[in-house]
């Protein structure tokens, strides 16, 4: 497991439907070593912060193994590392592998995963397409967001190594399908419920989805 990419970039306006619209999405690869601190990368910055960084989503992880779908999907879009709006460009680690909790060290950093990405209408922006969003949750290839848990430098070509495998083995692949798809999953809910690591947003998501169920 490494890093192929990481990429960074600052808000930008761009147009839609004749409105300005102000968007972090738009990342390119940096070479050399970065910084991760607390709530992003040096260098790096969100347009939106009621729903975009913060401790829980400092930093956004997309498998490069996506790409390859992705490439079939959208034949005429040039898909450069960072088109996704990732930090880190990952190489062997999957959303279905990977668990809520799970910890990793790369470079002298250590963060943990919170959660999946879920799309917001700028990815359609991004794409040149309204319904990029949609497709792209039901592709369930989200990436994730962590948290840092410890502060340091890291760069392209950084090994990535796990140093905690979250017992509640509930994956960021889990946590889509019951969000969007399986919400009648009750033991999957129960088991997500349960853990630990689950961030106060998401607890109380499936907080509201279990009385539902409840009721």
């Amino acid at each position: 497991m490494k890093i192929l990419s990481v990429n960074i970039g600052r808000p930008r306006e761009v147009r839609e439907n004749g409105q300005p619209v102000r968007t972090g999405i738009f990342k390119s690869p940096v070479a050399g070593r970065v910084r991760v601190r607390a709530e992003n990368l040096d260098g790096d910055a969100q347009a939106d912060l009621a729903v975009h960084g913060g401790p829980y989503k400092a930093v956004y992880a997309y498998p490069a193994e996506h790409y390859d779908f992705w490439r079939k999907e959208l034949p005429r879009i040039e898909l450069p590392w960072g088109m996704f709006g990732e930090n880190l460009t990952t190489e062997g680690l999957l959303d279905d592998e990977v668990n809520i909790g799970d910890r990793f060290r790369i470079g002298t950093a250590e963060l943990e995963v919170t959660q999946p990405r879920l799309p917001c209408f700028k990815l359609g922006i991004k794409f040149g397409d309204p319904q990029m969003p949609k497709r792209f949750l039901r592709s369930l290839r989200t990436g994730f967001y962590l948290r840092v848990v410890r502060e340091g430098e890291l760069g392209a070509g950084d090994a990535i190594e796990r140093v905690h495998r979250d017992p509640g083995n509930v994956s960021v692949t889990d946590i889509v399908r019951l969000y969007a798809f399986d919400r009648d999953d009750r033991d999957l809910l129960r088991r997500v419920l349960a853990l630990a690591a689950l961030t106060p947003s998401w607890r109380e998501h499936f907080e509201g989805q279990q009385a539902e169920l409840a009721g």
